[in-house]
């Protein structure tokens, strides 16, 4: 068997995040977050995107890119199980892995032609920081990776938690639409860790170059800026 393969990068990701907090836990989860992938120039060669207009979505193979120097523990403890139960690491989604791989599904909503960067992909749904490092790129096939029957585990039994996103009209305005829908959406699915439910603190992360700023009591959450950084 041979170690130590190695894997080449081939693209980054350019999103509106630029830290962790905040991101979407899972790829689909907000579709209207738009992204785009550029690839490594010497991977630009058209040829390899030939055909791929004719898929809707795409899987994306990337690195955690900022886990530094995390070991690897046989369990870990999903925040949205509150933080104080272990499970293990193969049973869950924990970007704290032996190998420091993701994958998510996502919307290939256009090919693009840039004189700058090659052909690049817009797609949205994605749940990547802003400069990830993507491995490889494969199309989303139905008839095989469907399956409406599949048990989701603890997955399925804690996900739908959902807050009423208060947002001043002025700050609204300000944002515009583009950037107001995706952002009600990340702050209504409640980035807070699931430990974290104090309705005095003030909890903040950077979207689409902007400091988001806002607490949560019971089931509202209340933006109190949205500034430019």
């Amino acid at each position: 068997m041979k170690d130590n393969i190695p894997l080449d990068i081939i693209a980054t990701v350019k999103s509106d995040f630029t830290g962790k907090f905040g991101i979407p836990r899972q790829s689909g989860l907000v579709p209207e977050l738009k992204s785009r992938i550029v690839f490594l120039p010497h991977f630009r060669n058209p040829e390899s995107l030939r055909g791929i207009e004719e898929y809707s979505h795409l899987w994306i193979l990337w690195k955690f890119s900022e886990n530094g120097s995390h070991k690897y523990c046989a369990t870990v403890r999903p925040p949205r199980l509150g933080g104080n139960k272990r499970i293990g690491v193969f049973a869950t989604r924990s970007p704290f892995r032996p190998n420091p791989i993701g994958l998510s599904c996502v919307k290939l909503e256009r090919v693009i032609s840039t004189e700058d960067s090659g052909t690049v992909l817009e797609i949205s749904g994605a749940d990547m920081l802003d400069g990830t490092p993507v491995y490889d790129i494969k199309p989303y096939i139905p008839y095989t990776d469907c399956r409406p029957d599949a048990a989701g585990g603890f997955s399925s039994e804690v996900y739908g938690d959902r807050l009423e996103v208060m947002m001043p009209d002025s700050i609204a305005c300000e944002l515009g639409a583009d950037i107001c829908e995706p952002l009600k959406k990340i702050l209504a699915s409640d980035p807070r860790p699931a430990y974290q439910k104090d309705p005095q603190r003030i909890y903040s992360f950077e979207f689409s170059k902007r400091r988001i700023k806002f607490r949560v009591e019971e089931n509202r959450l209340y933006v109190i800026s949205a500034d430019p950084l």
